[in-house]
């Protein structure tokens, strides 16, 4: 379903695609499953996946957003690889806020982005990381809590939760 939508020479439009007020330029493919509300610019042999939703960002040449992701109000640049579960976190609940990545970065699946920030060129951001603060260019953005493994705690954990049951309704 496309509603004022420019699709350019040799792009892809693919099932079950929503778009609004944006350009899918030449070359570039979108869907299935993919929303793209108004101002959403593909740029040419881009690619919007399974189930990404695109809002006021510009993707450059040759950068994809995959699947499951969201990605709104940013400007991503050239070559540019936005993994799985990714989100633009670009509302503070009174303002929106914009996400840059620059040409070349890569950034890993589960990784959530808190405007305003920017990746700078070549950096890679590893994936379940929270990028909070600007990433200088070709530097590694990595937070994770560390794992700890409590090993027997499964199993006493649904003991105290099986003792805590209310009683059935019967």
């Amino acid at each position: 379903m496309l509603t004022n939508v420019v699709v350019e020479k040799d792009a892809k439009v693919l099932p079950y695609t929503v778009a609004t007020d944006s350009t899918i330029g030449e070359g570039a493919q979108v869907g299935p499953f993919s929303h793209l509300r108004p101002q959403s610019n593909l740029g040419p042999r881009s690619k919007v996946g399974n189930f990404s939703e695109m809002k006021k960002t510009t993707l450059g040449q040759g950068s994809k957003v995959n699947h499951l992701s969201y990605v709104g109000d940013g400007v991503i640049g050239e070559g540019v690889n936005i993994g799985a579960g990714t989100i633009f976190c670009n509302y503070d609940g009174t303002q929106k806020h914009t996400t840059v990545i620059e040409d070349g970065v890569f950034i890993g699946s589960d990784t959530q982005l808190i405007a305003p920030v920017t990746v700078k060129k070549g950096a890679y951001v590893a994936s379940g990381t929270t990028v909070t603060h600007d990433v200088p260019e070709d530097a590694l953005a990595l937070s994770r809590a560390k794992q700890e493994n409590k090993k027997g705690y499964a199993a006493r954990l649904r003991a105290r939760l099986r003792g805590k049951k209310k009683p059935s309704r019967d």
